[in-house]
């Protein structure tokens, strides 16, 4: 790779084509570009002259093709920054990506100009040199498949995950009943410095005041009728793991006071005693509730909302992420069809119905749904005869084409092949004018159009 005073990108696919059009891409950005098909050839490359950046899928010749150059990329150059592009987006390796020190981890499909912003961001900023983690084993991971998705929304969501899991700051987690707030807390628990230590939970809404109080900060004996010992509390018991807070804008005013003194001060004083014991704690926050609101009405306190809301991850209803369900579907019919019996398959008629509905009960909702599905069926496919009449109900009309859920979001190349077919349908096959409009090389349109055939 000779060396130039133009930013130099190294884009590493498998995949001819993809290579040739970010490298067109790019080039027309003012970057030097240079393309590689495996991570060995990009080491090679990067050995004799170390990009700028590295832009490079996650799969190629196996599954974790990406995360394997990141990680020698990592050790060997640690200040070149490396974005990772996939159309598996997984909270799995996006944590891992993020943890591992990618500078951004991309889902396919993506859009052009939002990659080369990224490209852009990350030559701004040079990583700082980052020590390789050990690897992670796959138990690490099982607990979280119930969290899946690959849209932009929950990618946003790992993402964050990964960045914060190690830090000590409050997170508040946001979003409707059944989108998932406490798989969250989990998921920055078991990924971070504190997963060796307790995670403790309560619902603050489920409770009463009274037992609440005692269920945070303990009692002490004789602190109330029916005290007969002494009892720690939640923070007391998670030491220095994580307290999550479920339905925290439940809580009342004047527990709110005494959480804003753990926050504040860091140490409580437990029910009927008088000695302060200190916190070391995280604390996680959850509410389905807009905080901002009743802090405005005087139900929240403001003081609070600001010391619970450092970080905030927002969970998107499952109305605004449609994409995810057949792939959420999938995980519910593996996890909920009895051991010794095949996975039912679905009718069309069964997934177009689920993809119409707006899921007010979000993915729990949609979890009881498939569970539901599975019980009833009574042959090997699951059809719209086992979904409740409230599934049933959406007007047809609404319903997306089931063909393009099956298939999932469509990777770039599909879209690429789709476009390129269509340009050259409608210029007559006149692959000059194809070429101008594409905005691509006759040579690049070869190569685009030799796929398109091999495809039809």
């Amino acid at each position: 790779m000779a060396p130039c005073t133009e930013p130099s990108i190294l884009v590493v696919d498998d995949d001819a084509v993809t290579c040739d059009l970010l490298e067109e891409v790019f080039s027309a950005e003012g970057f030097q570009v240079h393309t590689a098909r495996n991570p060995p050839s990009a080491l090679q490359l990067a050995a004799v002259s170390p990009p700028d950046v590295v832009v490079t899928d996650l799969r190629m010749g196996s599954r974790d093709d990406g995360l394997q150059l990141l990680e020698r990329m990592r050790r060997e150059h640690p200040s070149v920054p490396v974005v990772l592009i996939t159309a598996f987006g997984s909270i799995e390796t996006a944590i891992r990506a993020v943890k591992d020190g990618a500078f951004d981890y991309v889902s396919k499909p993506f859009e052009l100009s939002a990659l080369i912003g990224v490209v852009r961001r990350a030559l701004a900023r040079k990583s700082d040199p980052i020590a390789p983690r050990p690897e992670e084993s796959d138990e690490e991971f099982s607990g979280m498949r119930a969290m899946m998705g690959r849209s932009a929304a929950m990618l946003e969501v790992y993402k964050l995950i990964a960045r914060v899991a190690d830090a000590d700051a409050a997170v508040l987690v946001t979003g409707d009943s059944g989108t998932g707030k406490e798989l969250v807390a989990r998921a920055i628990h078991r990924h971070g410095i504190r997963r060796d230590r307790p995670f403790v939970a309560v619902n603050c809404g489920a409770v009463t005041e009274t037992l609440l109080e005692s269920e945070l900060f303990g009692h002490t004996r004789g602190a109330f009728t029916g005290a007969v010992a002494s009892r720690k509390g939640l923070f007391e018991q998670a030491g220095a793991g994580t307290v999550f807070l479920d339905e925290v804008g439940e809580m009342s005013a004047a527990l709110q006071v005494k959480l804003l003194r753990v926050l504040h001060e860091r140490e409580f004083v437990p029910v009927g005693g008088s000695d302060p014991i200190p916190v070391r704690a995280r604390i996680i926050a959850a509410t389905n509730v807009d905080l901002h609101v009743l802090a405005e009405s005087g139900a929240f306190r403001r003081d609070l909302l600001y010391r619970l809301d450092v970080i905030n991850i927002h969970l998107p209803p499952l109305r605004s992420r449609r994409d995810d369900i057949p792939l959420l579907v999938r995980q519910f019919l593996r996890r909920f069809t009895p051991a010794g019996r095949p996975v039912p398959a679905f009718s069309d008629g069964f997934m177009a119905a689920l993809c119409a509905y707006s899921w007010p009960g979000n993915v729990r909702e949609l979890e009881n749904t498939v569970e539901r599905a599975v019980t009833l069926c009574t042959g090997s496919v699951v059809s719209e005869a086992d979904l409740p009449g409230a599934v049933l109900a959406t007007e047809s009309s609404a319903a997306p084409d089931p063909a393009t859920f099956f298939q999932g979001m469509p990777t770039i190349d599909e879209m690429e092949r789709r476009y390129v077919a269509h340009v050259l349908q409608s210029v007559g096959g006149n692959r000059t004018r194809a070429a101008e409009i594409l905005g691509v090389n006759r040579r690049t349109l070869s190569r685009m159009a030799a796929r398109v055939r091999s495809d039809s």
